[in-house]
């Protein structure tokens, strides 16, 4: 076996030669390191020289199914022309002479009234007069308002002659009210000058009760929209008067206006003083008590406390639900108003709060006619206003429960479309039985001359029919064009005041449209959706035989269908008493409930279609 030296070292030998192979090893490693690193630069020398890489694509993202939304087609809604084939023949007298006089430009209102109780809807045309200063040769007799009997086709008799309404002054609105209820609807006319009550004694009779009554107002007012309602609930109706301006002959001749470029013209509104409105309370026995100072409805100005009131558009209804009616009036160039009902005939003027008052820049607007409904079939309220030309018109919509609103005209595309033309009166109407109320405008400016210095505004102008498509849509309201609603509805006129009423027994709504200083129009409905329908007349007991101011609200497929029964609506004057409910292609019977002024509620299930339903007040059902 071997053995060790003392002393030596066996593997000095060995860790030489791992040293040495070590050694090569690190060097060659090093050069391939350089060489790597040589090769990689040379790489992203040439990479960088290349075009940088094309933008990422955008993915496609896949959408649920689902199905389209169907478009919205509007229908035929085409009326014709049947006033003279029906038998009414008014033309409406101003009184100009040269002079222009404001009043002259105003025209005069209309209503539809069952004057005899037979079921259908009669026609009063309010009569304006020449001037008593008037050097013109005599006109016999003199022009006065004229009743139309309908007998229940569309087809009117004049019954004007010996019935007590053929009296000569300057008309201008019309109230429709059973004041004293005896059955029988009575007819306060407003006036320049003293306003007349006319009590409905039958047969085509009527009684001037005027001076008994004691609602002449003065003098020297200018009455303009009025109507019927309870305003402390006492069960019997009280009046509400509209008063425009402080005006007379010698005021308006001393402010020689003039067109630019031409002659006389008529007057700004801004040039006059303001009139008070007046409520006159029902005290019963055929005798009234003007309260409108502790009513809370003369508002003045809180700096010279002179009346800022410049009325013209009139409308009720509960607008916080607390089963009252309130008011909401439509003021020329100043604020309009709102007053809350809060009990006991006292109201509290709160059209600023309420945001009513102006339009969205806070400025006040040439304000007329005015109507209010639930529009959109649920607890939304929407107030429609007619402005000046150039002015859109308001559609203010409440928010919630509280009173308060928001103008919503151009969002629902009404605004955009109603800013050329000079709009009188506005009206909701359910003109194709859809289930969802339209919208109808009557137009026509002051001037004669008005496109000699404006070439965008004309005299007579063409009414208007926007309908509407729900709120679903883009747009709420669409203008009716020419093709659908047919040439008769789109001849232009002097428009003032429209009404609407089922003339003909068939269950759409007929139109009545005035002209100033020109003859009236009678616009039959002959749309032909095949869409079903009922209507409602109430029934009601005690002061209030009529039941103005109750809701009679239906359950239909496009929601919860609800109409107030006030014919006070539009621009001096006044729709039927009856209500229409559109109910689209449902024909199966409907539910209908109606709150009654007093309070009380009733429902009437399962009435049929397609049919009038009187109703009567009738005791909750047992739940």
């Amino acid at each position: 076996m071997a053995t060790r030296e003392s002393g030596s070292r066996p593997d000095d030998d060995t860790e030489e030669r791992d040293d040495a192979v070590i050694g090569k090893a690190f060097w060659r490693s090093l050069a391939l390191i350089a060489v790597v690193a040589v090769v990689g630069g040379l790489v992203a020398w040439r990479l960088g020289l290349k075009s940088p890489p094309p933008p990422p694509r955008e993915a496609k993202l896949a959408l649920p199914s689902g199905r389209e939304k169907p478009k919205v087609v509007m229908p035929a809604m085409p009326f014709t022309d049947v006033t003279a084939a029906a038998g009414i023949d008014f033309v409406h007298e101003n009184g100009a002479a040269g002079e222009k006089l404001l009043p002259e430009t105003m025209g005069g209102g209309c209503a539809f009234l069952d004057h005899d109780g037979d079921g259908d809807q009669d026609l009063l045309l309010v009569q304006g007069s020449r001037w008593p200063w008037d050097e013109r040769e005599a006109q016999p007799p003199p022009p006065t308002m004229k009743l139309y009997d309908n007998d229940g086709s569309g087809k009117f008799r004049d019954i004007t002659a010996g019935s007590g309404l053929d009296v000569p002054f300057y008309g201008t609105g019309v109230a429709v009210g059973d004041f004293d209820a005896d059955g029988r609807r009575d007819l306060f006319v407003s006036a320049v000058g003293p306003d007349r009550l006319f009590r409905n004694l039958g047969g085509g009779r009527f009684a001037d009760v005027t001076a008994d009554a004691g609602v002449a107002g003065d003098a020297g007012d200018w009455g303009t929209s009025c109507g019927w309602f309870d305003a402390d609930r006492d069960g019997d109706l009280d009046l509400f008067v509209c008063n425009y301006v402080a005006w007379s002959r010698d005021i308006d001749r001393a402010q020689d206006f003039r067109l630019i470029g031409g002659g006389r013209a008529y007057g700004r509104p801004q040039n006059f003083g303001g009139a008070f409105p007046r409520l006159w309370r029902n005290d019963g026995a055929g005798r009234f008590t003007d309260t409108s100072e502790e009513a809370g409805i003369r508002v003045r100005n809180a700096a010279t406390g002179v009346p800022v009131g410049k009325s013209l558009g009139l409308a009720f209804d509960d607008l916080d639900g607390d089963g009252a009616l309130d008011v909401v009036v439509a003021n020329d160039t100043v604020q309009n108003f709102l007053f809350r009902n809060s009990g006991g005939g006292v109201f509290e003027e709160v059209g600023n709060l309420a945001g009513v008052a102006y339009d969205v820049e806070g400025k006040a607007r040439g304000a007329m006619g005015i109507d209010i409904a639930r529009f959109r079939n649920d607890d939304e309220i929407g107030i429609v206003i007619g402005n000046f030309s150039n002015e859109m018109n308001a559609l203010y919509v409440s928010q919630g429960s509280q009173m308060q609103f928001k103008d919503d005209a151009v969002s629902n595309g009404l605004g955009p479309e109603t800013r050329q033309e000079l709009t009188f009166g506005v009206l909701f109407a359910d003109i194709d039985l859809d289930g969802r109320l339209d919208i109808l405008a009557a137009n026509g400016h002051l001037e004669e001359d008005i496109n000699k210095v404006q070439k965008t505004q004309f005299y007579e102008q063409s009414p208007e029919l926007f309908w509407n498509c729900g709120a679903g849509e883009a747009t709420e309201f669409r203008p009716a064009p020419a093709d659908l609603v047919g040439a008769d509805f789109h001849r232009p006129l002097v428009g003032r005041g429209v009404a609407a009423a089922d003339v003909d027994g068939d269950g759409d709504s007929d139109l009545v449209i005035t002209a100033s200083g020109s003859k009236a129009r009678l616009l039959r409905n002959d749309q032909a959706s095949g869409h079903h329908w009922v209507r409602v007349r109430l029934a009601g007991s005690g002061a209030n035989p009529d039941a103005i101011g109750a809701l009679v609200t239906v359950k239909t497929a496009a929601g919860v269908e609800a109409r107030r029964v006030s014919p006070t609506r539009s621009y001096q004057s006044q729709c039927e008493l009856p209500v229409t409910i559109g109910l689209g292609m449902a024909g199966g019977p409907v539910d209908v409930h109606v709150d009654w002024p007093d309070g009380s509620s009733s429902d009437y299930p399962g009435l049929s279609v397609d049919t009038l339903h009187t109703l009567e007040p009738r005791a909750p059902a047992a739940r």
